[in-house]
């Protein structure tokens, strides 16, 4: 049984992860304006990944037969300077959501709630892997700032990534298509 603290908790945390992917979107538009085509793909691809975060946390409660309680999305921040302070805010904003999914996992922990902790770890080792990309791309900006002209070769590396659906999350639960 999920408690209602765990119950405020998930809900919550959709809320959060709903606004990382307007975050992300805010960052593609952004990108979409500085004409880095391939650096709005990463940041729609991202957008993508968060709102199917939002969706296993959506699952879990309906699954759990918890009721889902949707709140208001914050509006994102809309204008950075290039790429290297959108990565840098990304990353920040990755760090961020690593300490509210650890606080899940206290809460979890502290209920005894051994079905939550175990989705929870699942976002444990996702959030790795966001700081990794994330810090990752930064470098590469931070790099690039030294020879502008590196910055297009970056933003063509970003143009290839593809968003992967998660395993049993049906298409229906993507907001678009790969690389749109």
């Amino acid at each position: 049984m999920v408690s209602n603290r765990m119950k405020d908790a998930i809900n919550k945390q959709i809320n959060a992860e709903i606004y990382s992917a307007y975050l992300y979107l805010a960052m593609a538009a952004q990108a979409e304006d500085l004409r880095l085509p391939g650096t709005a793909n990463w940041f729609k691809v991202q957008f993508q990944e968060e709102l199917t975060h939002a969706m296993k946390f959506y699952t879990y409660l309906a699954e759990r037969g918890v009721r889902i309680e949707l709140a208001v999305i914050a509006g994102p921040p809309t204008k950075w300077t290039g790429p290297e302070q959108m990565f840098a805010d990304a990353y920040k904003h990755e760090v961020k959501v690593s300490g509210m999914i650890n606080a899940l996992v206290d809460l979890a922990l502290k209920d005894k709630d051994h079905m939550t902790n175990s989705l929870l770890q699942w976002f444990i080792n996702e959030q790795i892997e966001e700081e990794k990309n994330t810090s990752d791309n930064l470098d590469k900006f931070r790099m690039a700032a030294k020879n502008e002209a590196n910055v297009f070769l970056i933003d063509k590396e970003l143009a290839a990534r593809v968003f992967t659906p998660m395993a049993g999350m049906t298409p229906s639960a993507t907001v678009m298509a790969p690389g749109a």
